[in-house]
């Protein structure tokens, strides 16, 4: 199925990512979870289920749908995938979705600590082949 796949300080991009539970568990690095991430549109973040527990590189912030307000941080690899209610398995992301969750989570983020809270910063890695 086509989905977007997100790593840490990496841009988005459009990759296959097989159906079974182990393909999905190949694809973060371990156990599946799907994150409540307010998407909509029958889209889900799936992540590693111990990605923090684990230590895995703090990748992207999940915000509040109608504020900026952080709700989570998803550490390690995830992807985004299309589940419309009705269907028993995953779906390809139609080209209109992948291309909204793709600028959606266009920036890596960096985490630090700012007043005692977590901020997240966005930034534009200098060349998509220098990414880190």
């Amino acid at each position: 199925m086509r989905a977007i796949v997100v790593e840490p300080m990496r841009m988005p991009r459009v990759e296959e990512v097989g159906n079974t539970l182990k393909d999905l568990q190949q694809a973060v690095g371990g156990s599946i979870e799907v994150v409540p991430a307010e998407l909509g549109d029958d889209a889900l973040v799936i992540c590693n289920e111990e990605g923090k527990v684990n230590g895995l590189t703090p990748n992207r912030a999940v915000y509040e749908e109608n504020s900026r307000e952080m709700l989570d941080i998803i550490c390690g690899k995830f992807f985004i995938t299309y589940a419309p209610f009705e269907a028993e398995r995953f779906q390809s992301l139609p080209p209109d979705l992948a291309e909204k969750y793709r600028e959606k989570f266009k920036y890596p983020e960096r985490f630090m600590r700012v007043n005692n809270e977590i901020v997240a910063v966005p930034f534009k890695p200098v060349r998509a082949d220098k990414e880190r």
